[in-house]
């Protein structure tokens, strides 16, 4: 069957507000530099209060990803939950504006839609906060079947393995992807939620997953190991494609026993590291859609993450599509 879209992205629809601070900042509010933590809304508005000044932008993990497929010219739809109220709204333009196709009804009164408090040090690392709100209402019911097994590829955010409801929705859309006969990708999303959930993620690779996104900490930590090759020669025998970033070092693949490296893009200066692995999952995703070697889209990968780290923000700022043609990709 011809797909309608490229890639099709579940997460938890989130709000990001991005701001500087200081490594002083972060010890007086008992953040770890570097760290993703889930909070309430009471401790959202009291952060959020205290955080200098800075933006407001459409986020999400696997939302950012459906975007920066859409920068690069490729089909994308994205399923997550809002709420019908100002930042809903804000979240609903946004992604539909950049042509991704969003269909979600928005939730009636509370929770409120969901928000990421981001901040960001010198050296560019980002420290999390997140109030999940509406996000962690996302039903089975949500998952649209026509889009789900419409799409060359399923994006799934390992996010979304926290809220027990939407980890069946999850499983349904996985199923449906499956029974199309489509490809089925998963981000690791960070390195505590394979903490908490590491054994159900082991499970869901093994029995349902063909790709695997993670970083160098994440990949560590799902096989409980500090050996590197160790860890990749584990997900290089779980599933079809692995790819794994490692920062400055650039990303390794694997694939059918195969490792492919791939060298970083140099950036002039790192400002916000915020979204680097969703735009790497966009470029790799949009290249695979396409036909591409694993060559080509680890490039592609490359590429997206090195225009995102630039500047602040979880999105691309410049259009994947022209970047990837002056550089000859």
């Amino acid at each position: 069957m011809p797909s309608l879209y490229d890639v099709a992205a579940i997460g938890n629809a989130i709000v990001d507000v991005i701001a500087p601070a200081s490594e002083a900042f972060l010890e007086a509010e008992g953040l770890a530099k570097g760290s993703m933590m889930l909070i309430d809304e009471t401790r959202a508005l009291a952060l959020y209060g205290r955080m200098a000044g800075g933006v407001e932008a459409s986020g999400g993990s696997a939302a950012n990803t459906a975007a920066g497929v859409a920068s690069f010219g490729g089909r994308a739809a994205y399923l997550g939950k809002v709420a019908d109220d100002q930042l809903g709204e804000v979240f609903a333009h946004d992604i539909r504006a950049i042509g991704v196709d969003f269909r979600a009804s928005p939730l009636e009164g509370r929770p409120a839609t969901g928000a990421c408090l981001i901040n960001v040090t010198p050296d560019g690392e980002r420290t999390m906060c997140t109030y999940l709100g509406a996000a962690i209402e996302l039903r089975d019911t949500d998952i649209d079947q026509e889009v789900v097994e419409g799409a060359s590829v399923l994006y799934l955010e390992g996010y979304l393995f926290d809220p027990p409801e939407a980890r069946r929705a999850f499983a349904k859309a996985a199923g449906l992807a499956r029974g199309a006969g489509r490809t089925i990708a998963l981000s690791l999303s960070d390195a505590f939620v394979v903490e908490r959930h590491r054994e159900a993620l082991l499970g869901f690779i093994e029995g349902q997953v063909d790709i695997v996104f993670a970083n160098e900490s994440e990949l560590k930590s799902l096989f409980r190991t500090d050996d590197f090759d160790a860890a990749a020669r584990s997900i290089g025998a779980m599933t079809k494609i692995a790819a794994v970033t490692r920062g400055a070092a650039g990303s390794v693949v694997l694939a059918e026993g195969a490792i492919i490296a791939v060298e970083a893009f140099p950036v002039e200066k790192v400002v916000d590291t915020t979204g680097a692995g969703d735009q790497y999952a966009a470029g790799f995703l949009f290249g695979l859609a396409g036909g591409r070697p694993l060559e080509s889209c680890g490039r592609l990968a490359s590429l997206a993450a090195s225009e995102v780290i630039s500047h602040y923000g979880p999105r691309p700022q410049a259009s994947l599509r022209q970047l990837a043609t002056a550089k000859g990709l």
